[in-house]
């Protein structure tokens, strides 16, 4: 009897999925505090963005990331006392981390779930994919910028993201070996929605990707793939975010 016990209970503890380590009890009570002002201060601005994006609420595994991954981790150093702050941050190579509720609205639009795998263009700090990665099975990054990828890509590891995989290279080409996506992300702006990211993504996903020239107004699109093939887009929200680099 007590060996059937044995046998149980680690058949349960194998089912569960790693966690990061940022989820441990030594971390800082301050950055929790920190994460939920983050989070109270989101859903305040998304009142009143509601009608233009078609959401008056952020799921709840998108809040639950956004209060649990650790945003302090993705900026430098000298910046960490502003990690918590709902803006956009330099890290570096002329590249910043994305405002804190763009992310959200970003990640939301998806509309992935547990089993979804994701493509992310621009995987700058890896802020972005920590937070898709709490919310899918599995996330695959590109960034253009090799010190940049690099450093995430440690970065990821260290913090104990299992579902992200790094690659250095040209995000406006997707990455074939892995698709179709149920949901492919654009951190950075693009003139246009690159043909390979369309043609990578699976019938009855969806795309995000800000779309403007730089320094003009950029505007954040929600791109859908109907059963069919059939491309449909939508404009939600003017954005600034650095130029899509090819």
């Amino acid at each position: 009897m007590k060996r059937c016990l044995v046998l149980f209970l680690v058949a349960i503890l194998l089912s569960v999925p790693a966690i990061p380590v940022f989820a441990s009890g030594a971390e800082s009570d301050s950055y929790r505090l920190q994460r939920a002002g983050m989070v109270k201060e989101i859903e305040d601005e998304l009142s009143f963005t509601s009608e233009r994006i078609g959401k008056k609420a952020l799921s709840q595994c998108v809040l639950d990331a956004m209060l649990n991954v650790p945003r302090h981790e993705f900026v430098p150093e000298h910046l960490t006392r502003y990690a918590y702050e709902n803006r956009p941050l330099p890290i570096g190579h002329g590249q910043t981390i994305s405002q804190p509720f763009v992310v959200g609205i970003m990640t939301d639009l998806l509309n992935v779930g547990k089993g979804s795998v994701v493509l992310e263009v621009g995987t700058g700090s890896g802020y972005q994919a920590a937070i898709l990665a709490y919310c899918v099975k599995q996330v695959y990054s590109i960034e253009i910028i090799k010190g940049l990828g690099e450093e995430a890509k440690a970065r990821l590891q260290r913090l104990g993201y299992e579902n992200v995989e790094v690659r250095i290279g040209d995000g406006y080409q997707g990455w074939k070996e892995h698709a179709p996506f149920d949901a492919i992300i654009v951190t950075a702006a693009a003139a246009h929605i690159p043909p390979p990211l369309i043609e990578e993504l699976k019938p009855g996903g969806r795309m995000v990707i800000p779309i403007g020239e730089p320094y003009t107004t950029q505007y954040l699109t929600l791109v859908e793939k109907d059963r069919e093939g059939k491309i449909n887009t939508k404009r939600l929200l003017p954005v600034a975010f650095v130029p899509l680099t090819d």
